[in-house]
C-alpha cells in the first residue's frame, strides 16, 4: 500500500513500474521544493528518511502486450479499429481549436474540412485508409522526433485507449494495479493521461478518502471516452475528498480543459473537479514530468499529505 500512487498514460507498455517511478518520483519532488517544501521533497525522493510516504507506480501498461510478438502490440479487432479512428478524428477536432502549432491546426483544419465534404474515404469496418489516423501522424505534436515515431506512437495510442475501453480483461487489470497501492494510508492518486481514466474509475471501489489529481486528462472526451466511462452517468466517486486537474493548453488528449461541467458531485456529495489555470509544459505539452515539476502540483501534494485523515 502507498501514501502516493501514480497511474501512467499511454505508450508506456516497454517500461516497467521501476522505471517509471525513477522517471515520475524525482519530477513529483521537484514540483513539491517548487512550491516551497523542501523537506518533503527530500522525503519523496532522496529517502529513506524517516515517516518518509511511499509512493508507487500502478504499472498496467504490460495489458497491451502481445505475448507471442516477443514485446509487440497486441493487435486490435475491426470494430475497435473503427473506434480508434473515430478517437483519431476527435484529437484532431482538438487541434484544430486549441494546438500552440499553427501549421497543426492548418493540417487538423484541413482533414476536418475534407471530411465535411466527404473527401476523406469511406470509413467503416475493416476499411483499409485509416484517414483521420493518417492526418494524426503528420501533425508536428505527435512527430517531435520524424514522421515514422509519430506514426508508431499514434497507431499505439489509439489502440490502448480503445482497448482500455472495449477489452474487458485489459480494464480490469489496469484498475486492479491501482487498486492494488490503495490501502488506509492512501492520500493521493495521481493519473495522467489514459491513467487518469483508469484512476477515476478504479476510485469507485474504495472507500476514501483520497485526493486525485488528473494531468492531462481525456475523461471529458464527449465522442468516445465521456459515454464509456463506468458507471453512468459519470459523477464525482465518493471516496474523492478533493478532484484537481490540471491541463496544458497544448495538450491535445486533454480534450476539454475544465472537467467540472461535466462530473457534477455524486449522491450526498459536494466535491466537483477544480481545474487550474492552463499551465505551460513546453514543447511536450503532454508530457508527464512535465506536469509533476509544476508547483501547482507540488502544492497539492503537500496539502493532500499534511490533511487529517477523518473516518
Amino acid at each position: 500500500m502507498a501514501a502516493i500512487v501514480l497511474v501512467h498514460g499511454i505508450a508506456q507498455e516497454q517500461y516497467a513500474a521501476d522505471v517509471l517511478e525513477a522517471q515520475w518520483i524525482p519530477a513529483l519532488a521537484g514540483g513539491v521544493r517548487a512550491a516551497g517544501h523542501p523537506e518533503l521533497a527530500d522525503r519523496l525522493w532522496r529517502g529513506p528518511l524517516p515517516g518518509a510516504p511511499e509512493v508507487r507506480m500502478a504499472f498496467y501498461g504490460n495489458a497491451f502486450l502481445d505475448p507471442g510478438a516477443q514485446g509487440g502490440a497486441a493487435p486490435i479487432s475491426d470494430d475497435d479499429q473503427e473506434l480508434s479512428e473515430q478517437l483519431a478524428a476527435a484529437w484532431l477536432a482538438t487541434a484544430a481549436a486549441q494546438a500552440g502549432n499553427s501549421r497543426d491546426q492548418m493540417e487538423a483544419q484541413r482533414y476536418l474540412d475534407n471530411a465535411a465534404l466527404g473527401d476523406v474515404g469511406q470509413q467503416g469496418i475493416g476499411a483499409k485508409a485509416r484517414f483521420a489516423t493518417n492526418a494524426l501522424t503528420r501533425l508536428k505534436w505527435f512527430a517531435p522526433f520524424g514522421f515514422g515515431l509519430a506514426e508508431k506512437f499514434v497507431n499505439r495510442s489509439l489502440a490502448q485507449v480503445t482497448r482500455y475501453l472495449c477489452d474487458e480483461a485489459v480494464r480490469k487489470h489496469a484498475q486492479q494495479q491501482v487498486l492494488d497501492l490503495i490501502g488506509p494510508e492512501t492520500r493521493l492518486v495521481i493519473g495522467h493521461s489514459l491513467g487518469s481514466v483508469v484512476a477515476y474509475e478504479a476510485l469507485y471501489h474504495v472507500p476514501g478518502p483520497v485526493t486525485l489529481i488528473t494531468l492531462g486528462s481525456p475523461l471529458a472526451l464527449q465522442s468516445i471516452i465521456y459515454p464509456r466511462l463506468r458507471p453512468q452517468p459519470p459523477t464525482v466517486p465518493p471516496a474523492l475528498a478533493r478532484w484537481e486537474n490540471i491541463a496544458d493548453r497544448d495538450d491535445i488528449v486533454a480534450a476539454h480543459l475544465d472537467l467540472a461541467p461535466f462530473f457534477p458531485p455524486g449522491p450526498g456529495g459536494t466535491v466537483v473537479p477544480t481545474t487550474h489555470p492552463a499551465i505551460d509544459n513546453g514543447a511536450q505539452p503532454h508530457d508527464a514530468t512535465h506536469y509533476l515539476t509544476k508547483r501547482s502540483v507540488g502544492h497539492i501534494v503537500a496539502e493532500a499529505l499534511s490533511e487529517q485523515r477523518h473516518p
